[in-house]
């Protein structure tokens, strides 16, 4: 886990990414290798959301 804290993460509440553990774990999404990648954490999220759904549709049916 202590390498988690050299890798980059995205914080809910300011809209900002972080280097290591800058803020409550509550408010970070993470952990991503660059910073590039966690400033896409919003939409990468969003993604996976709607492909979960998706998917739990198709077992629905």
């Amino acid at each position: 886990m202590s390498g988690d804290n050299e890798k980059y993460w995205y914080n809910f509440a300011t809209g900002a990414v972080e280097h290591g553990f800058e803020s409550p774990a509550i408010d970070r999404a993470g952990p991503f290798d660059t910073a590039e990648e966690a400033a896409k954490a919003p939409e990468l999220l969003r993604e996976r959301s709607r492909a979960w759904a998706e998917e739990e549709a198709k077992d629905d049916q």
